[in-house]
């Protein structure tokens, strides 16, 4: 039995020590200092080992001259490949600069806003228009709230941008020969619309460029209601000489976390590559800085993403077309991923094309889903994968019926709450039992003061007197607690929850709640439950416990209201349980 009461001790302590660490942790990342625990898990390693082969991890170049043809690299070139190999090729060497900014052609869809630069015909901004910028509560975004300045609640969010605090494109274009039409080379718009009119259900808009005895057309190809953009990139031989070409498809961005991201919990922020047999794989940029990233580099199938909180890019080329995927440093604070596929001898005269999609916007998985297998795991919930995905399911059936996302929380909690309903009964009886003879603890512990061995040997001869399991509070809860950590990634992870309103002043589930009402009731709730429960006979466990219900409830007021409204009906429906087997524990004792 001692060894019971020093495993519940032992459990209290853990829970607190790590409750300290990460809100020391997030307080840490919200100042701007580095992570006390790191950055992410490293990556799974890669089915062609611990790192890229040198052929698949072109090097970063050296600094390219004032010209929009791209320079070979500075450093030795790689083992010779067939030709036509994907490792035959590399992408091209990218300015240090990043893209060079040129004439701009905006498209405008019901759900995008897209600038391309005719230097390349990339895609160097993107606009989501159904999706508004959250309210910046980064330590810059108080103090200018504080200072009087306001923040403009109705600006879109903007992913893709070119500005001289961000860069963040997406490109496209041709290596394998002299000077082909890359990312850096002038591109002309063809006549043709560039709105999607009501009542229009696609829009193409091409762009066309001839460089190196090759004509190249890109083709981007928008539909109402989806982020996902078809681009078809037509190669057409008009020199003497047969050209040997291959299609990169590539995302540049700066390693910067994006604005007004909570620094009081932790979001990937980074590339991430996935395959058939290496599966969903994340590069941390610290590890591409040191060329330590570690992803699947040759395959016929998957895609290549940026990914960030709520949102993502990602290239998908066609499944059953082999590509070399890579990764790398471009130049300080910025970093590529893409993908190369080899389009074989193309003669003069003849052509070739090579179809892809883009993907640039909120990580919705239903949507994911149906661009390719795999996509929708950008959505990461860690080792709780196999919990969180039916969880998340489950909320969004329950969305359907109530047509409220907040709702939809409410209704989960309670749910799971019924499910767990006979171990927390079991818990609570165990506590009840605990809270009765508490007073007669103390009396042992003030009878037996510092002699340990006599007070452990009266406790034990109490708890067996009143058929009492010290661990039986305990077990219960350490079953649940994967599902409620599962079901927290979800909320915090779910792009749906954004702009999302729940009731009165809870406008938006994905943001801390404006008012700070529901952290404040949150910690009212825990304060009441540490009053159920019974008080610890060690006074400095005591104390300790007394101090957890605003622990977390500071912790909590920068946490998503989504979040919170789960802790908090979960919190109501404990007291509410704890209240109930209490009353049937009273109502079966013996009267007299």
């Amino acid at each position: 039995m001692k060894e019971g009461m020093d495993f519940q001790r032992t459990v209290l302590w853990v829970i607190f020590a790590m409750s300290l660490l990460f809100l020391w942790d997030g307080w840490q990342r919200y100042q701007g200092r580095p992570s006390l625990l790191g950055g992410p898990p490293a990556p799974t390693a890669s089915m062609e080992g611990n790192a890229p082969p040198a052929t698949a991890a072109p090097a970063v170049p050296a600094p390219a001259a004032d010209s929009s043809v791209p320079q070979p690299s500075a450093t030795p070139a790689p083992a010779a490949a067939a030709p036509g190999s994907p490792a035959a090729v590399e992408p091209p060497a990218l300015s240090t600069a990043g893209p060079t900014p040129g004439q701009k052609v905006r498209v405008e869809t019901d759900l995008l806003r897209a600038d391309f630069d005719l230097a390349g015909a990339v895609l160097a901004r993107a606009e989501l228009l159904q999706h508004r910028v959250a309210p910046d509560w980064t330590a810059a975004g108080l103090l200018a709230l504080v200072t009087g300045k306001k923040q403009d609640r109705d600006a879109n969010v903007v992913l893709l941008e070119v500005s001289p605090t961000r860069v963040y494109v997406a490109q496209s274009g041709l290596i394998g020969g002299a000077e082909l039409p890359s990312h850096r080379t002038p591109f002309v718009k063809l006549d043709g619309p560039t709105r999607l009119e009501p009542g229009q259900d696609k829009l193409e808009v091409r762009f066309v460029a001839e460089s190196g005895g090759v004509r190249m057309t890109k083709t981007y190809t928008f539909r109402r209601g989806q982020y996902a953009i078809d681009v078809r990139h037509d190669i057409e031989n008009i020199g003497q000489a047969e050209v040997q070409p291959s299609v990169y498809l590539q995302l540049m961005r700066d390693g910067n976390k994006p604005e007004g991201e909570s620094g009081m919990y932790y979001t990937f922020t980074g590339p991430a590559v996935f395959s058939e047999a290496a599966k969903f794989q994340k590069l941390d940029f610290a590890d591409i800085d040191k060329r330590k990233q570690s992803h699947v580099t040759s395959a016929d199938n998957g895609w290549i993403s940026m990914i960030q909180h709520y949102f993502v890019s990602a290239w998908v080329p066609p499944a059953g077309k082999a590509r070399e995927n890579y990764s790398r440093a471009v130049d300080k604070n910025l970093y590529a991923v893409g993908t190369i596929s080899p389009l074989g001898a193309i003669a003069p005269g003849a052509s070739a094309s090579f179809q892809s999609t883009l993907y640039v916007g909120p990580q919705e998985q239903r949507a994911l889903e149906t661009i390719a297998p795999g996509l929708e795991l950008v959505v990461d919930y860690g080792w709780l994968t196999v919990i969180a995905k039916p969880l998340f399911w489950l909320l969004q059936f329950l969305h359907g019926l109530v047509g409220n996302w907040g709702w939809a929380i409410v209704l989960l909690t309670v749910l799971i709450k019924a499910a767990f309903y006979p171990l927390s009964a079991a818990s609570y009886k165990s506590m009840a039992k605990m809270k009765e003879v508490t007073p007669r603890l103390m009396k042992l512990r003030e009878q037996y003061g510092d002699d340990k061995q006599k007070l452990n040997v009266a406790m034990m001869e109490l708890y067996k007197t009143e058929k009492i399991n010290p661990l039986g509070g305990c077990l219960p809860i350490l079953v649940q607690i994967p599902v409620f950590i599962a079901l927290y990634w979800v909320l915090l992870a779910s792009a749906e929850m954004r702009n999302q309103p729940w009731i009165l002043w809870v406008t938006d589930l994905a943001t801390p709640d404006p008012w700070f009402i529901l952290p404040l009731l949150m910690m009212a709730t825990m304060w009441i439950q540490y009053k159920l429960n019974p008080t610890p006979p060690d006074p400095v466990q005591a104390k300790v416990m007394a101090a957890m219900p605003f622990i977390f409830g500071i912790m909590f007021f920068m946490f998503p209201a989504g979040l919170v409204l789960y802790w908090l009906v979960n919190n109501i429906l404990s007291i509410t349980q704890q209240w109930y087997v209490t009353r049937q524990i009273a109502a079966a004792r013996p009267v007299g």
